[in-house]
């Protein structure tokens, strides 16, 4: 190849320089626009969300063989009694500031979730159900005895919220689990009256968010979730597992199942929950973006098309 061919395939690509940065000028200028609102928060705050057991009238675990994830706090109630348990990713604080912010952000999210429109669901104790879609549920039956199969259908932010109107009773064996969704799905079972207690062997999901006290069996698990109390105790068999980095498979990434939605504050001032759009994988912005970058490459070609076929003058 000689200079001057050299010299014109250099001239060549510096004419679409210009185009290529206008192309990505573009794309980011899109995302930008489309990003969620930045004053919007997650539905659990950067302090709670840091822990696995949060109780307001202190914590208590028995025995020598329960598995934590996560920090386990205790505020306003100072009081974390136990030492047989293994603690991973987290640190024990017994009061102090991050627990007390957490009990106010616990407050926040109980407030928030429960005013979310529901739709009625009271069979949820004697009908094993497999394929429950996400949404918004008010639960009035509250001894929970079967098998719930939570089915986000492939949205990976999918949002389950179960609004219990007393407290929550499981059943010794049974179980609630989750599938066809991601990293950004969450799951909340909220009681802003009531307690719950979890059946020895039960395996469950999601995070609890009690007023009252929380009090799962021996060797009960929940490995993708939380035990947050706002007034009572959490208290633990000994045997238990609680975890918000377990989180497995399709999980994984999910920090305990504490996505799904975004909390800010209404027009009234009071918080508010958005759920998150539907994605999937790639997302559909993804595919938006794409296309944004194809077609200003597209008009470029064009463009180098019509000057070459007027000639070299132009």
């Amino acid at each position: 190849m000689n200079d001057h061919a050299v010299k014109v395939i250099f001239l060549r690509l510096m004419r679409g320089v210009p185009m290529i940065l206008l192309c990505a000028a573009a794309c980011v200028l899109f995302q930008v626009a489309t990003a969620p609102n930045a004053s919007a928060d997650p539905i659990l705050g950067s302090n709670l969300s840091t822990f696995a057991i949060l109780g307001g009238a202190g914590v208590t675990i028995d025995g020598t063989g329960s598995v934590i994830t996560g920090s386990v706090g205790a505020s306003p109630t100072i009081s974390i009694t136990g030492a047989g348990y293994s603690i991973s990713g987290g640190t024990v604080q017994s009061g102090g500031a991050t627990a007390a912010a957490a009990q106010n952000e616990l407050g926040t999210a109980i407030t928030a979730l429960e005013g979310m429109t529901a739709a009625s669901l009271s069979s949820l104790d004697n009908n094993s159900i497999t394929g429950l879609g996400p949404g918004v549920y008010s639960v009035s039956v509250t001894d929970f005895n079967t098998t719930l199969i939570l089915d986000g259908g492939g949205n990976t932010n999918a949002l389950w919220v179960f609004l219990v109107s007393s407290s929550l009773t499981t059943a010794s064996s049974s179980v609630v689990d989750v599938i066809n969704t991601g990293s950004g799905a969450g799951v909340y079972w909220v009681m802003e009256a009531g307690s719950a207690t979890l059946g020895s062997g039960s395996t469950f999901a999601g995070n609890i968010l009690a007023s009252s006290s929380i009090t799962p069996g021996t060797t009960a698990t929940d490995p993708c979730g939380r035990y947050l109390a706002q007034t009572g105790s959490v208290t633990l068999d000994g045997t238990d597992t609680i975890g918000i980095s377990p989180c497995s498979g399709t999980l994984a990434g999910s920090n305990g199942l504490s996505g799904g939605g975004t909390l800010s504050l209404g027009p009234n001032g009071g918080p508010v929950i958005t759920p998150l759009e539907d994605s999937r994988i790639p997302e559909p912005g993804t595919f938006v973006l794409f296309g944004a970058g194809i077609a200003c490459l597209a008009a470029r070609r064009l463009r180098f098309g019509a000057r070459s076929a007027a000639g070299p003058g132009i």
